[in-house]
């Protein structure tokens, strides 16, 4: 979609400075095309001076509540296998693990949300990685345990685990099993 940002206006006092910026839909025949009930977002960034409290300086923020829950899907990956296999190919264990998770639960509402057009281009992955086999056996069987939907990929004609990925959850309810996990580098 494309928008125009407007020129940035500053004001400033003594005690904080303000800067406000506004996006517009664009002109007709401009880019894509536009429902006319979109909504015009705009935002104000406040800074304030250290003798003056945040909620005095904008109470519009003091007002707002605590973020929803970000969604999010966990990939964990072999750290054996990306020491000796050629990195596409591991990164492609982790694609078909994650597309697998998705389809399999095309229809649960979290995945819905997940894959939905107003989220789509804002997806959240966290890659980690376990040692080898044993160590993502023993996850998939914890995962199993919770009752924490995930698709352990099992690599064919070998037979043998490579990857998994869970289905998208509600970051709070997973993190603690992925907790003890290294992030994938």
């Amino acid at each position: 979609m494309a928008c125009l940002v407007a020129p940035l206006r500053c004001t400033s006092s003594h005690s904080h400075l303000t800067l406000s910026f506004s996006i517009s839909k664009p002109p007709i025949g401009f880019g894509a095309k536009l429902s006319s009930n979109a909504a015009v977002p705009t935002s104000r960034l406040v800074r304030n001076s250290m003798s003056q409290p945040a909620a005095e300086a904008n109470s519009d923020t003091s007002k707002s509540e605590t973020p929803p829950d970000v969604l999010v899907q966990y990939v964990v990956l072999r750290r054996d296998l990306i020491d000796t296999w050629p990195t596409g190919s591991v990164v492609t264990q982790g694609c078909h693990a994650s597309v697998s998770a998705i389809w399999s639960h095309k229809d649960d509402p979290h995945t819905l949300q997940y894959c939905s057009p107003e989220n789509i281009d804002s997806m959240h992955k966290v890659t980690l990685e376990v040692k080898g086999e044993p160590q993502i056996l023993n996850l998939s069987e914890k995962l199993t345990a919770g009752g924490i939907a995930h698709k352990l990929w099992i690599e064919q004609p070998e037979n043998y685990p490579t990857c998994l990925a869970t289905k998208p959850y509600p970051k709070s309810a997973v993190s603690a099993y992925f907790k003890k996990l290294k992030l994938c580098k």
